[in-house]
This record gives C-alpha cells, sequence and structure tokens, in this order.
C-alpha cells in the first residue's frame, strides 16, 4: 500500500488510510492540561505503531516545541525523527501545519492557533516530498 498522495486538507503522507482518532479528552481545560490532536505521516505511523492521529498531554503553553516535546516521550521511538536530537530543530524535509497554516518557520515557543489549542484541529506533522 503507498503511503505517497494528497491527504486531508491536501497535505501529502497525511492520507486517509487510518484508524479513528484518539479520542481527546479535557482539551482546553485549565490546570489538568489539555490534550491536543496531533497527525503524523505514515512513515511515522508505521515506525511507532500508532494510529493516523494520537493525543498527547500538554502542561502549560501549547507551543511546537511544547507538543513535540510530549510527542517524543509519550512515544520514544519518535525522538530525533522530527527534530534534531542535538539541536531540537525541526528536521530539512519535516514540515507543521494547523489546519492550511504553515508553521514550519514559526518560533518553536510561539503559541499554536487556537483551533488546535483547544483541540478542534490537529497539529499535523507532514513528511515534505522533494525531487526534480
Amino acid at each position: 500500500m503507498s503511503s505517497a498522495g494528497t491527504g486531508s486538507a491536501g497535505h501529502p503522507d497525511v492520507g486517509s488510510r487510518s484508524s479513528p482518532p484518539v479520542p481527546v479528552k479535557g482539551a482546553g481545560s485549565a490546570g489538568t492540561g489539555s490534550a491536543v490532536r496531533v497527525r503524523l505521516p505514515a512513515q511515522l505511523r508505521e515506525l511507532a505503531k500508532l494510529p493516523t492521529e494520537v493525543a498527547v498531554q500538554i502542561d502549560g503553553a501549547i507551543t511546537q516545541r511544547s507538543v513535540l516535546d510530549a510527542l517524543e516521550r509519550e512515544h520514544p521511538v519518535l525522538g530525533g525523527t522530527v527534530r534534531d536530537r542535538a539541536t531540537g530543530r525541526r528536521r530539512p524535509f519535516v514540515r507543521f501545519f494547523a489546519g492550511e497554516s504553515d508553521l514550519s518557520n514559526a518560533a518553536p515557543d510561539e503559541i499554536l492557533p487556537a483551533p488546535v489549542c483547544e483541540g478542534r484541529e490537529p497539529f499535523t506533522v507532514v513528511g515534505a516530498i522533494a525531487g526534480g
């Protein structure tokens, strides 16, 4: 089965071959942390044996850094796949989206858009495609 193609919202590698999303409980609730939905590309799903979408628990500000820290903490096999282990910088050919907004070049500590923070939309990690 090929993972190439266009998935939801026109993003490559976030195709429809998926399990139901992991339920998000307590998204946006103050004091107890928030569950943030994270959508992963096929390559990372297969590596970590995860469904298309997972929920990670965030205490404090919901930023790219806090979401990726939680993702790597809850699923250690993903450590170093999205960000360089030494520098913490996004790997080349990996992109981040909130809805249709490309967040790949946003500051890692910038608060994510409200729909992601409130659990209405996922934070999407996309394996970018390159070639000529």
